[in-house]
């Protein structure tokens, strides 16, 4: 019988302690049902193919189709949800602060077209925050399971808009969920991302 190839991390923070940006309920669904799910999907159909000894990063760069889906959308969930922090960091600083006050001219502009680019992205799917392998940052809005690593970038933040990552605490009020996850990320962690 075949050992899970990728197993869900524990998450570093208590299931109610992003609360009020993100409540009990919606992380117990959200992480604890959907995240489980793709993981347990994606072990399934990589068994006994040319996936099932690669990490999920080559699986989502190399993979199409449900492999694709499930691969990419595990992993989006964990580098989502291992952003935040009830703690960290209220701006970035350093190296990323820099970057970004030079690409989008400053954090609270950053801030509004990221949050702009995810409320007009039709349907459901992902914002992101990615550099280039020279530094540059791009926010790229990804419908479904979309994943910059495809196009070559290295993601360093993303916010899920699908449904039901806000529908339980703010309905159909995205650009307010959005906006409300700003108060949880942990800059620290994109920061170390970026570099």
């Amino acid at each position: 019988m075949k050992t899970e190839v990728f197993t869900q991390p524990k998450l570093p923070y208590a299931p109610d302690a992003l609360a009020p940006a993100i409540s009990q309920e919606t992380v117990d669904y959200h992480y604890g049902r959907h995240e489980k799910a793709y993981i347990e999907n994606l072990n399934k159909l990589i068994e006994g193919t040319e996936y099932a000894d690669m990490d999920i990063e080559d699986i989502i760069r190399e993979s199409e189709g449900p492999i694709f889906n499930n691969a990419s959308q595990a992993w989006n969930h964990i580098f989502y949800f291992f952003t935040f922090s009830p703690d960290g960091p209220t701006e970035p600083e350093g190296e990323l602060r820099k970057a970004i006050d030079r690409d989008f001219g400053s954090f609270d502009n950053f801030k509004k077209e990221f949050v702009d680019a995810g409320v007009k992205l039709f349907g459901s799917g992902w914002v992101w925050l990615s550099r280039d392998q020279d530094g540059k940052l791009f926010i790229t809005q990804k419908s479904n399971a979309g994943n910059p690593l495809t196009d070559g970038l290295t993601p360093i933040l993303t916010f899920d808009v699908w449904e039901h990552a806000y529908y339980l605490d703010y309905q159909n009020r995205r650009a307010e969920a959005l906006n409300k996850l700003w108060d949880i990320v942990d800059w620290e962690i994109v920061g170390n991302r970026y570099q």
